[in-house]
């Protein structure tokens, strides 16, 4: 197959698997969803929104949230880990949302980026999911998976995330970087990775990386 046989194979593939796509985070609005994603980070999306509920019943918008203490915040948000610069993040950036944006969460990259504990791929996922603007954030789900079918050299996000860009159609980054997550997490995940149930890997993948599969099951 050519690269561009591969990147048509991938996006039939997964508008086969997921002709609707749902949203790992549960949220409301741009603003819940930014606090949930910035929760999201080094915790899983399950725990994100068991915890989710319990915050936003106290504050689901930056003018309740900064009527709360940053340890009140990481009281609440400490199963999802890194709490300490989690809470600080989440007071710090709706104080800044009140005060320069008011209370509303800004609809540019930089703008977002600029937030306390917002990164690169907080913000790409806030423009796609909540503004429609089309990104294509990586996690590790998709840095695997690009890596197993040999579209990207695998050496950064930052590097991935440059080839999925330019591989796949602007138009189809928001839906395909969600159908990749789901994939990954379905059919193609780190551990207890079977091949046979993994058909794009199995059709266009690596061959370092179905040898060592192979090898592995020896």
């Amino acid at each position: 197959m050519t690269k561009s046989e591969k990147v048509n194979f991938v996006i039939k593939t997964l508008q086969d698997f997921y002709p609707k796509i749902p949203i790992p985070l549960d949220h409301s609005d741009p603003y819940t969803l930014l606090i949930a994603v910035l929760l999201s980070a080094q915790c899983t999306d399950v725990r994100v929104n068991q915890i989710t509920p319990l915050l936003f019943a106290k504050a689901n918008n930056p003018f309740d949230m900064v009527k709360m203490s940053v340890a009140e915040i990481k009281e609440i948000i400490r199963p999802c880990g890194l709490s300490p610069m989690k809470s600080k993040g989440i007071y710090g950036l709706s104080k800044i949302l009140i005060e320069k944006y008011n209370g509303q969460v800004p609809e540019s990259f930089e703008a977002l980026e600029e937030l306390p504990a917002v990164g690169h791929k907080t913000a790409s996922v806030v423009m796609s999911q909540a503004f429609g603007v089309p990104a294509f954030p990586v996690d590790t789900h998709i840095h695997r998976l690009m890596y197993r079918w040999n579209l990207t050299n695998g050496k950064n996000v930052n590097q991935t995330e440059k080839d999925a860009k330019r591989l796949f159609p602007k138009e189809n980054w928001n839906d395909l970087h969600l159908q990749i997550i789901w994939y990954g997490r379905e059919y193609s995940p780190a551990r207890g990775w079977n091949l046979d149930n993994d058909i794009i890997t199995k059709t266009i993948g690596r061959k370092s990386v179905l040898n060592e599969y192979y090898k592995n099951k020896k």
